[in-house]
């Protein structure tokens, strides 16, 4: 199966690269994506916005031609539920990695410090604990080397969906900072926080128990629980 594989925030298309060996070796052709304005540091990332995100990712499901899978880390979850809204006939199955689907008119996090039109990578306190669990002194260097501003529209835009067809594609939601225990507590008492995930007609919460960017701290793990989902 072709999977396209979105990145969350700061990170581009070769952050993947730790995780593709278990997806690859069940026979998978993997299209990790850089998105606008995450080319290189020195990239433009002026008037970027989310939509140019999901334009982005629109474009190489079409380009894939066929029938594929969708893995989103972190703002990548909000990204692929947009490709799944624009094609859902087109969608085998979204993953999302530590993340979820974002509603119509939500955001990603409109909270983070931004400089002119973009986001630097923040100081550790702006996180929370379990954010960073697992990601040690060493692991913390190599992020900040990965770390590529984020546009700020990404972060700030609202999320623009119309097709309720994208309720019938079925889900795997790979949870690490929460256990899958707390997402489905949350489910049953109607919190918003997961009131698009609670209406699709057919998904399953795996746990992966790290912080959140287990692509750097678990990403054998991270590969395994992708190919599974995608069994």
């Amino acid at each position: 199966m072709d999977v396209l594989l979105v990145p969350g925030f700061w990170l581009d298309g070769a952050s993947w690269q730790p995780v593709l060996p278990p997806i690859e070796a069940e026979g998978h052709t993997v299209h990790p994506l850089t998105l606008p304005g995450k080319e290189s540091l020195d990239a433009d990332r002026s008037g970027i916005g989310l939509r140019d995100h999901v334009e982005a990712a629109i474009a190489e499901v079409d380009r894939i031609g066929g029938r594929v899978a969708l893995v989103g880390h972190s703002g990548g979850g909000a990204i692929i539920h947009a490709v799944v809204d624009a094609r859902p006939d087109r969608v085998e199955r979204a993953v999302y990695v530590d993340s979820g689907p974002l509603a119509d008119g939500g955001v990603i996090n409109d909270q983070l410090p931004a400089v002119g039109d973009e986001i630097p990578l923040p100081d550790w306190s702006v996180f929370e604990e379990e954010d960073l669990v697992d990601l040690d002194d060493d692991l913390r260097l190599r992020l900040r080397e990965l770390a590529i501003p984020e546009p700020k529209g990404v972060a700030y835009d609202r999320q623009t969906l119309s097709n309720p067809a994208r309720y019938s594609v079925p889900a795997t939601v790979i949870t690490c900072e929460w256990p899958s225990s707390a997402l489905r507590e949350l489910i049953e008492n109607g919190h918003p926080y997961v009131a698009e995930l609670a209406r699709l007609e057919d998904y399953e919460i795996v746990d992966l128990p790290t912080g959140h960017w287990p692509q750097l701290t678990r990403p054998v793990e991270l590969g395994q629980a992708i190919a599974e989902a995608l069994r």
